[in-house]
């Protein structure tokens, strides 16, 4: 049984410990995103997930949307609701500008105002965190 529980318990350590940590513009941790794609809240409970083949889940499996090679963001009936530019330039469906993901991991909204952080998660990962995928 102690086995069982030291095994339980360092890989959750691992897992964690890949996790990139979601910040608020005020420095406030909301959630984490692990290195495969896993979201979860600030209390690490899991809220959904992005696949690698970029299918974005809810935290029961089902499908919400699609993050398409080209960046266009899809709702879970193919519908484009919006686009992510290779310069971390985030559109609506309509391509207004909604925000912007920078290199260093900072999220600006549209008016270039600092609404979060993201360092070291893929700039498209960021986006449809900060901008498409709604915490429950």
């Amino acid at each position: 049984m102690k086995k069982i529980i030291f095994i339980l318990i360092a890989a959750l350590s691992i897992t964690v410990a890949k996790a990139q940590t979601i910040q608020s513009g005020n420095y406030n941790t909301t959630g984490y995103i692990t290195s495969d794609g896993t979201i979860q809240n600030s209390s690490y409970i899991t809220m959904g997930y992005i696949t690698s083949e970029g299918t974005i889940q809810n935290s029961s499996y089902v499908t919400i949307g699609y993050l398409k090679d080209d960046g266009t963001v899809q709702n879970s009936n193919y519908v484009n609701i919006g686009y992510i530019k290779d310069d971390g330039t985030v559109q609506n469906s309509n391509y207004v500008i909604i925000g912007y993901i920078k290199d260093d991991g900072t999220v600006q909204d549209s008016n270039y105002i600092n609404i979060g952080s993201a360092s070291d998660v893929k700039k498209e990962w960021a986006a449809v965190l900060f901008f498409f995928f709604k915490f429950d």
